[in-house]
Formats: C-alpha cells, structure tokens, sequence
C-alpha cells in the first residue's frame, strides 16, 4: 500500500462529515472545514502517487490539523460527543501515521 491511499480515504471520510454535518444541522462551518481538509487530503494524495516534493509534508501537516481540531472540539464538549471523538481520533492516527514515514523518509528521531 502507497502512502497515497491513506491520504485519499480520509480525503473522502471529510468530505462525508462535512456533508453529513450541513445537511443533518445546517452546519455551514462543518461543510467549509470538511471540504477544505478534504481537500487537502485529496492534493497530498495525488502529490504522493506522483512521487512529487512536498506530498509527505501536506499530509502531515493535514493530519495535524485534524488532530487539532479535534482535540479543540473534544474539550470543548469535555470528551463526551462521539463526533469530536471521531476527529480526535482520526487525526491521531494520521498524525501519527505520516509522522513516521516521514521519520522513515527523513530520520530525525533514531
């Protein structure tokens, strides 16, 4: 498996939430960051498959973003909705996913 293929599930996983969060609470925030992040999952993909600079650093820095957002959320409904839990989660394992093939690609921690 490519490092691609993560990048471009969770490319569909936002776009899904943020759908899902417009149309089942008219949540216009949740559209907006959902396909923004969505995205940029979805150019960190295509960067990966093509072997191009910068596709490792975009997911990563994607990933990141996630897990902030999450962590954000979940503090703020003090760890008790699932859907903060979600994006908490998510972006935790990308996270911690592409900060380590990109320790693998460029070892800064041995």
């Amino acid at each position: 498996m490519g490092l691609d293929h993560p990048a471009f599930t969770l490319s569909g996983l936002c776009a899904i939430g943020g759908l899902i969060g417009y149309f089942r609470k008219g949540s216009v925030p949740s559209l907006i960051a959902g396909l923004a992040i969505s995205g940029l999952y979805g150019g960190a993909g295509y960067l990966l498959k093509q072997n191009a600079n910068y596709g490792l650093e975009l997911a990563l820095a994607t990933s990141s973003v996630l897990l902030f957002a999450g962590l954000s959320r979940s503090f703020q409904t003090s760890f008790q909705k699932p859907i903060p839990l979600l994006l908490l989660a998510l972006g935790s394992v990308s996270t911690g996913y592409y900060a380590k093939k990109y320790n693998e690609f460029y070892p800064i921690f041995q």
